[in-house]
């Protein structure tokens, strides 16, 4: 099997646990792993497609520039630069970035404070921090339409082949090691996410 082949089907894999999950609404998000260190080549989603579906053009594999390396008329996510900083500024493997209803109304409620803190949950040993009073911040940045200008906001906060960052009133953007790890922590912010939320309905009542 090529290393090609068996990173699209995990890839797809991924994309096919989100989707049930509903992660991707109105064609929104977009998710890449790595194919080659060097050079860099990573498969990303294809702009505009429904992912809900599966078909052999959910992906296209892209070099270090989101330049196609295969002949498609596919475009890639309009966010691959996104995707690109990662992949250059660290080691990661995967890169996944979904908008939910939880991770666009934190980004709301702690947009102006630039962060979101979490503490004393189980689910954060998910990410790697096993004291028993662990925490995991999350920062949040604007959602620039202009995408060069949301990548230099975004930028500064990739400080490790894996980590987290909101944008505000758009969604996460989560990277990892391998796609084991990327879908790992995704599913543990959102967790993080959810319970915040439903204890401030409750203690508002």
């Amino acid at each position: 099997m090529s290393v090609l082949f068996k990173r699209w089907e995990e890839i797809r894999d991924v994309k096919r646990v989100l989707a049930d999950r509903d992660w991707f609404p109105a064609t929104s998000g977009n998710i890449s792993i790595k194919v080659s260190d060097n050079p860099v080549s990573f498969l990303v989603s294809a702009s505009g497609k429904d992912k809900s579906k599966e078909t052999v053009e959910d992906f296209l594999l892209v070099d270090a520039n989101g330049k196609a390396l295969l002949e498609t008329d596919l475009r890639p996510s309009a966010e691959t630069l996104l995707h690109i900083a990662v992949y250059k500024e660290s080691r990661a493997g995967c890169v996944l970035h979904v908008h939910t209803v939880e991770n666009n109304v934190i980004s709301s409620l702690y947009g102006e404070e630039g962060v979101v803190h979490f503490t004393d949950q189980e689910i954060i040993k998910a990410l790697g921090i096993w004291e028993e009073d662990g925490e995991i911040s999350v920062p949040i940045i604007p959602n620039y339409a202009d995408i060069p200008k949301l990548t230099e906001a975004f930028r500064p906060h990739i400080q490790g082949d894996s980590g987290a960052v909101l944008i505000r009133h758009h969604g996460i953007t989560v990277w990892g090691r391998d796609a084991f790890e990327a879908k790992r922590h995704l599913e543990a912010y959102e967790f993080l996410f959810r319970f915040h939320l439903q204890s401030r309905q409750f203690a508002s009542k």
